[in-house]
């Protein structure tokens, strides 16, 4: 069954949630690093780069690694409820109810820990409106 939130039950998650998100952009950071070393190093072997293999071989770990933390905190994320629609900034919606119609209420990493806006479920980020 959907959860629909009202803005004082979202608020009351935004501190941990908040720490997921975090966490989730450190690690995109990290696997970005990752996976651009290994881009390069991996355009250097093809050549002659036999004694790159190795430290490919623990770049491609890493990676796989980051991606396995990723998804961990992904499911996390979807505990809460919440939809996490871009990462890089932390925005992320809650299923609401607004007059009657299917809404989201919508909060990004480093505002206030309130929810202040809404949106149209089609309207996205450039729709929201204050509550």
């Amino acid at each position: 069954m959907t959860h629909y939130f009202t803005p004082e039950e979202a608020e009351e998650l935004l501190p941990q949630i908040s720490v997921v998100l975090r966490d989730i952009q450190r690690e995109r950071a990290a696997l970005g690093v990752h996976k651009e070393e290994l881009d390069t190093l991996e355009a250097r072997a093809m050549g002659n780069g036999h004694h790159l293999h190795e430290r490919i071989a623990k770049l491609q770990q890493a990676v796989a690694q980051h991606i396995q933390t990723l998804r961990a905190l992904a499911t996390e994320l979807d505990l809460f409820g919440c939809e996490l629609k871009d990462p890089e900034s932390g925005l992320i919606d809650f299923l609401s109810l607004r007059d009657g119609r299917v809404v989201y209420l919508c909060w990004r990493l480093g505002e206030e820990e309130r929810i202040k806006y809404w949106h149209e479920l089609q309207a996205g980020f450039a729709g929201r409106q204050l509550l």
